[in-house]
């Protein structure tokens, strides 16, 4: 069995990708007020700031800063997962009665602010990625649109990217 090390930065920066067990389900998207009732109850009681989120049908990418002196990340995810199941009952359960969760999850910390803009972009573009929609705007579950009241993206950031390939030549117009 591997040796899972995970990093630990007190009031650290994480991103995360965190998955369902049967990644052909669609439980985040399909009970989606469960999921955010599940993140505001779990930032009540052990508090993170969310920098970036999308959920997409089978998984979540997000990017949390903690708060200082704090780098107990695993918890809040244990408590966010446990919350998120107990809230949809047997629904997210698989046909053997195991979680629906995958019992590990992806943890990269965040190193500089070119670290953290990077997986800020990838955060987003995620559901274009996945061919989910066809410009980043159209994703209702991301925080893109936060970002774009503030001013940080265009509405049309990464929207529509096959129009601006040059004749399927790879370069850009």
């Amino acid at each position: 069995m591997p040796d899972y090390r995970r990093s630990f930065v007190p009031g650290g920066c994480y991103f995360f990708t965190v998955n369902l067990r049967n990644r052909r389900r669609t439980l985040l998207v399909d009970h989606i007020d469960q999921l955010r009732e599940a993140f505001r109850k779990v930032k009540r009681q052990r508090p993170f700031r969310i920098d970036a989120l999308v959920v997409l049908p089978d998984h979540i990418h997000c990017v949390w800063t903690l708060p200082d002196g704090d780098a107990d990340y695993p918890g809040r995810w244990h408590a966010l997962k446990t919350a998120f199941s107990k809230s949809v009952g047997e629904v997210g359960l698989d046909k053997n009665g195991k979680s629906l969760w995958q019992p590990r999850y992806w943890e990269h910390t965040i190193l500089s602010q070119q670290d953290f803009i990077a997986h800020v972009d990838y955060v987003h573009i995620n559901p274009q990625k996945h061919g989910l929609v066809r410009a980043v705007i159209d994703w209702s579950w991301s925080t893109f649109h936060r970002y774009v009241e503030s001013g940080v993206y265009a509405r049309n950031w990464a929207g529509g990217l096959e129009e601006q390939i040059a004749g399927g030549t790879g370069e850009r117009l």
